[in-house]
């Protein structure tokens, strides 16, 4: 049984992620923005439930406060999750600075104000696994999301600095670089065969915060598609609608 902290736990994965948990035994503290979603959830996992809070994680002068609130109600910290997110518009973030302010804060500056404490404590404790889910986005510019992919970029490089921070400790930082899932998030994105299903994706977020895999892509498949991605030079790559189109 193990104590776990869970930011954004009202998304349909990481909803999915907290069952996944409590299930098994752990104790869960989860914060999220919605109160309604959160009762909801809280009620349907039960006493594994040793508090919630239902905020709104751009309060970034509240978040180290928010950390330390939770690990004292569970009694300590074992895992936690980094799970909130905002895809955000990104035509509008090219013509509405503030719309891309948005974007970026609860993408990149929300993460940050959470992992700084919450490192600080694991790196104080000499253990722990704390993870953050960033997004294939983030592995390559393309006009259909790189207001978004840019944060999730900046998130992959500020983990792998901790990754080496940590190394001689007994912490681990997990990057989940997720693909496309079908959710509520994307519900307005035509589907296709690499789209992940909830579930599937939870299970495999909580496997990899038992490893000490540093990073893991849901559905795996998108390892592949990335390697591949990444390597095709930019004018080939800008020949391609299917990769740099909207």
């Amino acid at each position: 049984m193990g104590n776990v902290l869970i930011f954004g736990a009202t998304s349909a994965i990481a909803a999915e992620v907290a069952r996944l948990y409590a299930a098994r035994g752990d104790r869960l503290f989860l914060v999220g923005r919605d109160p309604e979603k959160l009762s909801s959830l809280v009620t349907s996992i039960g006493d594994r439930v040793v508090g919630h809070e239902s905020c709104d994680l751009n309060e970034l002068e509240s978040n180290a406060g928010r950390v330390r609130q939770a690990i004292d109600a569970l009694g300590g910290l074992d895992i936690a999750l980094i799970a909130h997110g905002y895809l955000g518009d990104q035509v509008r973030s090219e013509t509405e600075f503030e719309h891309a302010r948005q974007v970026l804060s609860t993408n990149y500056l929300s993460a940050l104000s959470l992992l700084m404490p919450l490192a600080n404590f694991f790196e104080s404790q000499g253990r722990g696994h704390l993870a953050a889910i960033t997004s294939v986005a983030g592995e390559r510019g393309r006009p259909r999301n790189y207001t978004y992919g840019s944060a999730k970029g900046g998130l992959t490089k500020y983990l792998q600095g901790m990754r080496s921070r940590m190394y001689r400790t007994d912490v681990w930082i997990h990057n989940l670089k997720l693909g496309p899932v079908d959710t509520p998030m994307t519900v307005d994105h035509e589907k296709h065969a690499l789209f992940g299903e909830k579930k599937r994706v939870a299970r495999g977020i909580v496997k990899a915060t038992d490893s000490r895999r540093h990073v893991t892509y849901l559905p795996r498949v998108w390892a592949l598609v990335m390697f591949v991605v990444r390597i095709v030079p930019e004018p080939i790559f800008q020949r391609f609608k299917f990769l740099a189109g909207r």
